[in-house]
Order: C-alpha cells, then sequence, then structure tokens
C-alpha cells in the first residue's frame, strides 16, 4: 500500500542550480543588457513572460544571435527560464521579465565603468547594488519566508567565520529562527569536538514531521520495494529510490546472515540514481573501491560502520535510514554551494580564503554592530526586492554613521581611526597583507610560469583552474602579468591600484561587460639605479596580423596620450605579448624617431620608448629571478641600441636577458 510522504523543502539557495556560468558579473550585465534590447523590440514590449513558452523560446533564440549562448537546447524555452530565473531572484528582473529600477542602475553602472568605491563600506558600486539587492532577496521553504543573505550575515557574526563544510552543510537550513539559533549552538559544540556536521544534518531533518512519519513506516511495516521508495521521500519522484530496495536487502544478508555479499553492495551502490550519492556510499563502506580487491577480500574490506554491527532490526532500519537520507541531503547541499558562494561573492564583503567564510575587515565591524536586529527580519519577506532604494529603506538598522564605524575598526585593530581617510588606508594596508599571502600560496614563482605557458599554448581551462573563472582570459592574463612585474619589482608599488583592473574581495580578478582599460600604469619612484619614471605595461593574447592591427594604434596612443598629459614624466612602455610578430617589433622600434599629435594638432611629442617582451623572455626574467633594477638598465641600453628589429630582439632583449 503506497503511504502518502510529501517531500518538504528544509533548505535554501539563491539561484538555481540548472545555471552555472563562468564570468559571473559579466554575464549578469551582459544578460541584463540583452533583456533589455530584446524587451525594446516593438513586437516585445508588451509581450507576457509568464506561461508564454512561445515568447521564452523566442528569448533564447535572440540569446543565440547575439552569441550569449551556443548549441541548441532540447528545451530553449527552460533554458531561457534558467537564464534569468536567478537575475528575476535578486530584483535585477521582475516576473515578467522587465528590468526592474535596480537592474537599471546596475545597467548605468556598468554602461559608464562607474566601480568607485564611493559608499561606507567602501567597496564597488556595482557591488554595493549586490549587497542592497542581496539583503533583500528571499526564499520560501515550504511556507517559511527566509532571506538567505540575511541569515548568513547573522550566522557568520555570531561565529566569526564558517568553515567550508559549516557554510555547504549547516548555513540553508538555517529557515527559521529557532533552527538558526540551534544551527549556531551546534557549530559550536563541533569546533569542542562534541558533534559533527553531519549529526547536525540529521537532527534537523529528524525534527521534521515527515521524517519522522517515514521512519515509523519503516520500523513498523513489512518490508517492500514499495514501502522503501514512499519512505525515501524522493522530492522528483519516488520511483526514483527504488534502487535502495535492493540496497537494504543486500545489506540485510551481510549483517543478519552473515553473506559474502560485497561485490553485490558495491554494484548495487552504483545503480542509485545520484552519483554523488552513490559515491557516498561506496566511501563509506568500502576501504578500497578497486572491483578486484572487493572480490578478494569480500567483507574484509568493508569498514566497521554502525549499521554492520547492528544486532536487531530496529538498529539496522534506524542506521539505514540515517543514511538514506544524510547522504541525499549532502548531495543536495553540495549542489548549491557553488552557487551560494557566487552570488555571495558578488557583494565584495565576503572572503572564501583559508576553507573559511568570513566578511572583509570594514563589513564586519558595519555587520557585528547591527547583527542582533538583523535576525529580527531575516524571516520576513521584503517588498522592496525590484527598488533600487537606500540602505536605510531596506531596514533603519542599516544607517550607521561614519563615526561609529570607525569606532569599531579602531577597536577591532588596535589603532586610531578618525575619518575617511584613516579607515582607507588601514584598509588597503590590511589587503596588502592578505595580496602577498596570495602571491605566496597561489602564485609562487613556478606558478607564475606555468601559468604563462598555459597562455602561451592557450589551455584557458587549466588558466580558470588556478587563478578564477569570474575573469575572462585576457583579463587574468593582465592579471597575473601584474603579480609577475610586482614579483620583479621586489613586491614594491601599488599594484592592486596600477593593475587597473576589477577584483573580487578575495584580490582575485573579475571581468565587467564592458571591459576596461587594458594599461597597467607602475610608478617608481627615483633609486640608485633610475630616476623617477612611469612604466606603462600594454598586454594581448593577439598574435600574428592580429597583433599588429589591434595592437599597434593603441599601444602608441596610450603611451603618446600620457606623455602628452604628464610633459614632466619620464614614461616609457613595455608591450607583452605570448608571440611576438616582426612587424609589430618594428613598428614600435621606428616609433623612435616619429612625432605623436593630440587631437587638435597642437601639441606634439617627438619619440616615444616602447619596448616590446615576449613571454618565454619574461618566463627567463622570472626564472633567473631578475629584479626591476637591471630589467631597467637593459631595457633602457636595449632602446638606444640599434639594428633590424627582428635581429634587434635576439640580440638586445632575449640574449640580453641571459647575460644579465
Amino acid at each position: 500500500m503506497a503511504h502518502n510522504i510529501h517531500f518538504k523543502s528544509y533548505c535554501w539557495s539563491v539561484g538555481t542550480t540548472s545555471y552555472r556560468t563562468d564570468n559571473f558579473n559579466m554575464n549578469i550585465e551582459r544578460q541584463l543588457a540583452l533583456m533589455k534590447e530584446f524587451r525594446e523590440l516593438p513586437q516585445n514590449c508588451n509581450q507576457v513572460w509568464t506561461g508564454n513558452n512561445a515568447f521564452q523560446k523566442q528569448y533564447y533564440d535572440f540569446l543565440k544571435s547575439k552569441n550569449f549562448v551556443s548549441g541548441d537546447a532540447k528545451r530553449p524555452d527552460k533554458d531561457a527560464r534558467e537564464k534569468t530565473s536567478g537575475l528575476r531572484d535578486i530584483g535585477l528582473m521582475d516576473d515578467e521579465r522587465k528590468i526592474t529600477s535596480a537592474g537599471n542602475k546596475l545597467l548605468y553602472i556598468a554602461a559608464f565603468q562607474n566601480y568607485k568605491s564611493d559608499n561606507l563600506l567602501e567597496i564597488p558600486s556595482d557591488s554595493f547594488l549586490y549587497f542592497k539587492q542581496l539583503l533583500k532577496t528571499c526564499n520560501d521553504v515550504d511556507g517559511k519566508k527566509v532571506r538567505p543573505f540575511l541569515v548568513f550575515l547573522y550566522v557568520v557574526s555570531k561565529l566569526n567565520y564558517l568553515t567550508y563544510d559549516e557554510f555547504t552543510y549547516l548555513l540553508p537550513l538555517c529557515v527559521d529562527r529557532t533552527t538558526t539559533d540551534k544551527i549556531i549552538a551546534c557549530i559550536l559544540d563541533s569546533r569542542k569536538g562534541s558533534t559533527n556536521y553531519e549529526e547536525i544534518i540529521i537532527s534537523i531533518l529528524f525534527d521534521m514531521d515527515n521524517y519522522k512519519e517515514a521512519l515509523h513506516l519503516l520500523q513498523t511495516q513489512p518490508l517492500s520495494e514499495e514501502l522503501i521508495c514512499d519512505i525515501g521521500i524522493n522530492r522528483k519522484s519516488s520511483k526514483y529510490d527504488k534502487p535502495y530496495y535492493q540496497l537494504y536487502s543486500i545489506l540485510l544478508k551481510i549483517v543478519f546472515y552473515k553473506e559474502e555479499a560485497a561485490l553485490e553492495l558495491y554494484e548495487a551502490t552504483k545503480k542509485l540514481t545520484n552519483s554523488k550519492v552513490g559515491g557516498s556510499w561506496r566511501k563509506y563502506f568500502f576501504s578500497s573501491l578497486v572491483r578486484s580487491v572487493i572480490v578478494k577480500k569480500g567483507r574484509k574490506v568493508l569498514h566497521n560502520v554502525p549499521i554492520l554491527m547492528a544486532e536487531d532490526m530496529e538498529t539496522f532500519n534506524n542506521e539505514f535510514f540515517k543514511i538514506m537520507h544524510l547522504f541525499k541531503a549532502k548531495a543536495t547541499l553540495s549542489d548549491y554551494f557553488d552557487l551560494n558562494r557566487r552570488y555571495f561573492k558578488i557583494t565584495d564583503i565576503v572572503l572564501f580564503e583559508d576553507n573559511r567564510v568570513q566578511l572583509d575587515m570594514l563589513p564586519r565591524c558595519y555587520i557585528e554592530d547591527i547583527a542582533d536586529e538583523l535576525i529580527e527580519f531575516a524571516f520576513l519577506e521584503s517588498h522592496l526586492i525590484n527598488e533600487d532604494v537606500p540602505l536605510k529603506a531596506i531596514a533603519a538598522c542599516f544607517e550607521i554613521k561614519e563615526d561609529v564605524l570607525y569606532k569599531k575598526l579602531s577597536q577591532m585593530l588596535g589603532v586610531a581611526i578618525t575619518d575617511k581617510t584613516g579607515a582607507k588606508k588601514v584598509i588597503q594596508d590590511e589587503r596588502y597583507v592578505r595580496f602577498n599571502k596570495l602571491i605566496d600560496e597561489k602564485f609562487s614563482t613556478n606558478t607564475l610560469i606555468t601559468l604563462l605557458t598555459y597562455f602561451e599554448n592557450r589551455e584557458d581551462n587549466s588558466i580558470r583552474d588556478l587563478v578564477t573563472d569570474n575573469a575572462d582570459i585576457p583579463t587574468i592574463f593582465e592579471y597575473v602579468l601584474g603579480i609577475a612585474w610586482y614579483v620583479i619589482s621586489g613586491r614594491e608599488g601599488n599594484v592592486l591600484e596600477y593593475m587597473n583592473l576589477s577584483l573580487e574581495a578575495d584580490l582575485l580578478p573579475k571581468t565587467h561587460a564592458g571591459g576596461g582599460e587594458a594599461d597597467i600604469v607602475w610608478k617608481y619612484d627615483r633609486k640608485q639605479d633610475y630616476e623617477k619614471h612611469t612604466l606603462l605595461i600594454e598586454a594581448t593574447l593577439a598574435d600574428g596580423s592580429n597583433q599588429r592591427r589591434m595592437e599597434m594604434e593603441p599601444v602608441s596612443r596610450h603611451l603618446g596620450e600620457y606623455c602628452l598629459a604628464n610633459p614632466n614624466d619620464e614614461a616609457y612602455c613595455v608591450f607583452i605579448t605570448t608571440s611576438l610578430n616582426n612587424n609589430v617589433i618594428s613598428d614600435f622600434r621606428a616609433r623612435k624617431y616619429m612625432e605623436y599629435y593630440n587631437h587638435s594638432g597642437t601639441a606634439f611629442i617627438t619619440g616615444m620608448k616602447i619596448v616590446p617582451l615576449q613571454t618565454s623572455e619574461l618566463k627567463n626574467i622570472l626564472r633567473l629571478e631578475i629584479g626591476y633594477p637591471q630589467i631597467y638598465q637593459l631595457l633602457d641600453s636595449a632602446y638606444h641600441s640599434g639594428g633590424a628589429p627582428k635581429e634587434w630582439y635576439e640580440e638586445c632583449i632575449v640574449k640580453g636577458i641571459l647575460r644579465v
């Protein structure tokens, strides 16, 4: 007899797992702009989105025509819904997929590249908008309203940080005040070693009525495939849980009949419809996953886990039920980790590093001061989700005076901070501490050399694996060059400012839809080896004739305009690419003798110092640990040397580096 046990949501997430994308910031901006363009077409202005599959398909086809998607989706209308649902959830589009006032504000910021940090939290203006939107974002979890980001801010303020496991498996279970307080208490206990996150998951689930009912049925009803499917509480369909019946039956034979069925158990786990769940079962039971070892050792390959030690059916059923739902819940929650991380990171106040999730320094001071007030409306829906409103309109507690914030920051750091200038200074100092630590841990000299080789071979996936998937490859190239030059310069100079890139809170690069200036502008103070000067680093991954067409004019223009605007500043340019075109070398050498005029033709400079450099030579500079003073002298000497361009580069640059 079928038992009607309904699945009930027990956790929240931001966005949808059906839509995961690289270059997250850029793609949000691009899709907003595309939806605005699509909606402004005369035939689309008044079209209804909800329930209109044909119109949704038209949007998918429009995205495809704009190269935003590729291939052919099996269900274009569904794909269109998935691609827009996350932006609807955070209030950038409304239910009818029209751009909201908040969405238009983001489009304005992106269009004018206005990413200034002119707000209380000292974060870029787009991040500040995302911060406000996430404060309002609300989930419906089985009829309960919960604002995920507010819950996170409250929980992390009480615990100082969350481990990745706590963030992944426990935070999304905070769906009401009672559960949230319980999880905070449980996490504190777990850090003392008295419990672990898996036990906390089980305790939360087993407090729910449907799980209590399901366990009672397992303990009291005759065993059948139908019963096992019923007690699986599958959120899609009970039929997906049929493989658990075989799994249960094999475990019965192993535990109570002492049968050598280890291989059968292994094969049964392979039949579970969710591969992640099946992997958890195998890891739980088997000390080796090699088939030949399982065949040879039989039961001896199995761990001494509680279910295999069960002496009665009640204990056996309890353990089976617990394992079944623990692994299901962990699979679901782990699916949400990357999604929640991506959305939380776009606020630029959350740090994910060293297996910890915590707030950046100034936002931490801000949130800790109002945390107890946040929880009062963390489980109430906001009706301002689509509006671009000031913080105080979201809740009065968000309006904090600067002097209060700076006092809190002073107490945290043990230094006197009284104004915005002082706050910016300590924030910058702390960023450089973290940036140097990031280089030590993530971008050693060998890693930088490896990355440059990946750029040469265009191994894009390997580049993203080593750096980030929230920036395009040209942006990552500039970022890596910035770090490399920082290392060459003895880690001196304001590289985070010089790189002129948008960075996440964890100091990794991100790309915006409109792109930014390509220059790295490096300021050098006077030293024994050189006078005060400015270095412009121009980077490209273009090669062959494309390199000549795309880079000759911008490189000379950037340096020329800089020199015209700063006539008393000695300046030169290093052009770095993975594969130098000989005609590009020739053209840049010729700039040594040419005039460059301003737009009106009323002023000009004679001669520009542009030195091309291939990444193969940059790798040698890093490998040989040559510092900037020697590089400056080498490039200056090469610039003043003569010879045919191709031979000049080989003799003065390639061999010159090896002679240093």
